[in-house]
């Protein structure tokens, strides 16, 4: 059973760079799935960047080329490092971990963008 705590979210301007971390509690396969999803109010929580094991990562359209996925395997870390920001990245980011014991969720860390 792994536990994820994310942490980094805040307030950034427009433009602006934040870096997102989630913990697990136990080592994570690298082989194994590690994401991040999104959910704004009123929107349904999205895909935002997904590493998988052996492959290379996927990124929604809106974020494509403006967010990086990384993983410290040792440290039993998942980052996501968001450029560029706007404010429609404005949500609640969930870590999110798939293995084959099941799927394990992060409480969220919230992201604001605004002036």
């Amino acid at each position: 059973q792994v536990q994820l705590v994310e942490s980094g979210g805040g307030l950034v301007q427009p433009g602006g760079s934040l870096r997102l971390s989630c913990s697990a509690s136990e080592r994570v396969l690298s082989t194994d799935a590690m994401a991040w999803y999104r959910q704004a109010p009123g929107k349904e929580r999205e895909l935002v960047a997904r590493a998988r094991g052996g492959r290379d990562s996927e990124y929604a359209s809106s974020v494509k080329d403006r967010f990086t996925i990384s993983r410290d395997n040792a440290k039993y870390m998942v980052y996501l490092q968001m450029t560029n920001l706007k404010p429609e990245d404005t949500a609640v980011y969930y870590c999110y971990v798939r293995e084959a014991s099941g799927t394990y969720w992060g409480r969220g860390t919230q992201v604001t963008v605004s002036e």
